[in-house]
């Protein structure tokens, strides 16, 4: 992603290196997070690149400032959180008891409970890698946050924003995601007028860089926006990436 673009990321409020301590986890929030960022680096117009919960966000975005976004990718996302989406009891069931074990899960030193994210996120991952993502999680937020997180998540809801994108939109979704069912984002396609979509062959909700998805996605991504296959000789263009808000890649200088 960084070959043809200068890359930075931050971490999203409450986890990794930003303040873990924030009173507020709202979506709006994490709208004005994401406009903070573009307007601190001065970024006037970009490509956006919006994964998981990302998703969303970007999407608020995109129909909040269109003049900035030259293009909009989604990757694994999603238009309606959990408690938005009419679940079974069951169902629902399910969510409670996974925020409940998170209370008293999510920081011990042994993964079991974990291991039940990771086993959605990567279910294709070598030992390795489930035991690296397995200690990514508890580094990365506490356990309350990690319950504010999943809260919050159910109650984002950008359905009605869908037919207002007017950007030019690619939506990519991986056939087997067990994290975001590929129903997600085939509604996405659907609703967005100028949206292309994507399937990809695998399981993984974060893509592995020795699978084809990964490959696969890649070359949507740069054909999309513009880049040419071959090292581009030029000066690298802006890049951001938003941790899971996403990327967000500047014209070259002289792009419109």
């Amino acid at each position: 992603m960084s070959r043809d673009n200068s890359y930075i990321r931050y971490d999203e409020r409450g986890c990794g290196l930003s303040d873990w301590d924030v009173p507020d986890y709202s979506f709006d929030t994490w709208v004005r997070d994401l406009e903070s960022v573009v307007d601190n680096l001065g970024l006037e117009r970009f490509s956006l690149l919006g994964s998981s919960q990302g998703g969303p966000v970007s999407i608020a975005y995109a129909v909040s400032h269109p003049e900035r976004v030259s293009h909009l990718i989604l990757y694994g996302a999603f238009a309606r959180g959990w408690k938005r989406r009419n679940l079974s009891s069951e169902e629902l069931e399910e969510m409670n008891a996974r925020i409940s074990l998170t209370k008293t899960g999510w920081g011990r030193d042994n993964a079991a409970y974990r291991q039940i994210f990771t086993s959605n996120f990567i279910p294709d991952g070598t030992l390795e890698q489930i035991r690296w993502f397995n200690d990514l999680q508890r580094f990365s937020t506490s356990p309350e946050n990690a319950v504010r997180f999943l809260t919050e998540f159910g109650n984002i809801d950008v359905l009605d924003l869908l037919p207002r994108i007017s950007v030019p939109t690619l939506v990519l979704h991986a056939r087997q995601d067990a994290m975001i069912q590929f129903e997600r984002g085939r509604q996405l396609a659907s609703m967005i007028p100028t949206a292309r979509f994507v399937p990809l062959e695998g399981k993984n909700h974060f893509l592995l860089e020795d699978e084809p998805a990964w490959t696969q996605f890649l070359r949507e991504v740069r054909h999309f926006i513009g880049v040419r296959e071959e090292v581009s000789s030029g000066s690298p263009s802006k890049a951001v990436e938003l941790g899971i808000s996403g990327w967000l890649k500047g014209p070259k200088k002289g792009e419109a």
